[in-house]
């Protein structure tokens, strides 16, 4: 078994980025400039936001962090967005999601110039993704891509198996596997709330991408021999012997799971350093292609 490391990855991606960048300030470029709104205080948000202003910093980016208190209106939302659409020193920007109930979530995807678009989530870059045109991928299931290609992981011909239909990760992934690329060329089946026999579709599976939200729900019973494993699930769960009272488990029971993979994803410091790793890279590309240098 081979333990999937994204922390390193990441790491090692974010060194390549930064040499990049340093190149391209000695030359008198600018930096690439990232912007993260963020609406109210939900600690989840707060976190990834922290995580990603500090990537900015390893990869040498300039980044800039916008807060609004979450009885914020739709529309003052969305004149900050234009406003950053029509900026010329900012490359890219991310709207934290979740977002408040009264803010229509899609009306604010929607909003945002597909081409500063570095969360991959407008319908043009999604449009773009599914038939296989150059565009920002969606940040999780790129960094997943990235793991597979980095630790030479076989896919082709490989029937993969997606646990999830969202947006962000299930819909996406599954795009990317069967596509026809390194990796990719996978037979793909997605699976979710309404799949009936799950359990027999996983143990056909070659790759297993588990991005359910439901800790533990990957059980040995459902995986063969020399199965890949890439475990998407971040949920907090109880645990009493840690001084914060919680710890992340994945959608994977990854101590019986382990023993039968060829490869398998831990619970944290699998997919998601690389999920912000890969707003990194989309907002290196999002500077090289900004008309206005």
């Amino acid at each position: 078994m081979i333990l999937i490391d994204g922390k390193k990855t990441a790491a090692e991606i974010k060194q390549e980025i930064a040499a990049e960048v340093a190149d391209m300030t000695a030359q008198g470029l600018r930096a690439p400039h990232l912007v993260a709104i963020l609406v109210g205080h939900d600690g989840g948000s707060e976190t990834y936001v922290a995580n990603k202003v500090k990537a900015c910093g390893e990869c040498g980016f300039k980044s800039t962090l916008i807060r609004f208190e979450d009885d914020v209106t739709q529309e003052r939302l969305l004149e900050e967005i234009h406003k950053l659409n029509e900026d010329p020193e900012v490359d890219g920007f991310i709207v934290q999601l979740p977002l408040p109930r009264h803010i229509d979530e899609q009306a604010v995807i929607r909003e945002v110039s597909p081409a500063k678009d570095v969360d991959g989530f407008h319908p043009v870059n999604v449009g773009c993704m599914s038939v296989g045109l150059p565009c920002f991928l969606p940040a999780t299931p790129a960094g997943i891509m990235q793991l597979l290609k980095r630790y030479s992981v076989p896919t082709k011909g490989k029937h993969a198996v997606v646990l999830g239909r969202s947006n962000i990760v299930g819909k996406p992934m599954a795009s990317l596997l069967m596509q026809k690329s390194d990796p990719g060329n996978c037979t793909v089946t997605v699976c979710h709330s309404s799949t009936p026999d799950i359990k027999e579709i996983c143990r056909n599976a070659d790759i297993i991408v588990a991005a359910l939200g439901q800790p533990g729900f990957v059980t040995e019973d459902m995986v063969k021999e020399g199965a890949v494993i890439i475990d998407v699930g971040t949920t907090r769960v109880a645990d009493s012997t840690r001084k914060s009272g919680w710890r992340l488990r994945g959608d994977v029971d990854f101590e019986n799971v382990a023993q039968k993979c060829s490869y398998i994803t831990p619970v944290p410091g699998g997919v998601g350093p690389m999920t912000i790793c890969s707003l990194m890279i989309n907002t290196l590309k999002a500077r090289k292609e900004n008309p206005h240098k």
